[in-house]
C-alpha cells in the first residue's frame, strides 16, 4: 500500500463518517429546534413570573402604605370631630345660659320668665 492509497482510505472513511453526521443532523434538526425554543421560552417564562412576582410585592407594600395611611387620616378626622362636637357644646351651653339670664337683679319675678 501506498501513501496515496492510504490517504485516499482515510479520506473515505472520513468522508463515510461525514455523510453519517450529516443525515444525524438532518434527522434531529427538528428536535434541537425545539428543544432551542423549549429553553428560551422557559427562560422567558421564569423571568415573566419574577417579574409578576416583584409588582405583585410592590402592590403588597403600596397597599400597606396606604392603609397606614388611611388609618393615620380616620384618627386625625375623629380628633378633629370630637373637637367640633366639643365645641358645639360649649356654646349650646352658652345660648342656654344667655337665655335663662335674668335682666332684673335681685328680685324674685324673673325677666324674661322661664320655664326652667
Amino acid at each position: 500500500m501506498t501513501t496515496a492509497d492510504i490517504v485516499t482510505l482515510i479520506a473515505a472513511v472520513g468522508g463515510a463518517q461525514g455523510i453519517v453526521e450529516l443525515l444525524r443532523y438532518w434527522r434531529s434538526r427538528r428536535l434541537n429546534e425545539r428543544r432551542d425554543t423549549a429553553t428560551v421560552q422557559a427562560a422567558e417564562d421564569e423571568n415573566r413570573r419574577r417579574q409578576v412576582t416583584w409588582l405583585e410585592e410592590r402592590l403588597a407594600e403600596r397597599d400597606k402604605k396606604i392603609d397606614a395611611i388611611y388609618s393615620e387620616l380616620r384618627a386625625e378626622q375623629a380628633k378633629r370631630l370630637e373637637e367640633v362636637h366639643l365645641r358645639h357644646e360649649v356654646e349650646l351651653r352658652l345660648k342656654e345660659a344667655e337665655v335663662r339670664k335674668c335682666l332684673v337683679h335681685g328680685c324674685k319675678d324673673r325677666q324674661p320668665p322661664s320655664d326652667y
